[in-house]
């Protein structure tokens, strides 16, 4: 059975989710194409925030970084 929840499975879930938080906020930025100053960013923020909760979630269905580590158990 696989195990979720473990310190591994936050750590890879939690750089994942750190990963998405950067890219969305960087694709927001990037995508507006206003000046660094005039960035909305109570929503951009918002959004990246969004994204990374997204990504914790997605990751309860497996995370591959780990697969690796689960048959090596078995």
């Amino acid at each position: 059975m696989k195990k979720i929840f473990t310190k591994e499975w936050w750590a890879a879930a939690g750089i994942r989710a750190i990963k998405t938080f950067a890219q969305t906020l960087l694709g927001f930025i990037s995508v507006t194409g206003i000046a660094f100053g005039d960035v909305d960013w109570i929503t951009a923020l918002s959004v990246s925030g969004v994204a990374a909760v997204a990504s914790i979630c997605t990751s309860l269905a497996g995370l591959p970084e780990l697969k690796s580590d689960e048959t090596e158990a078995e």
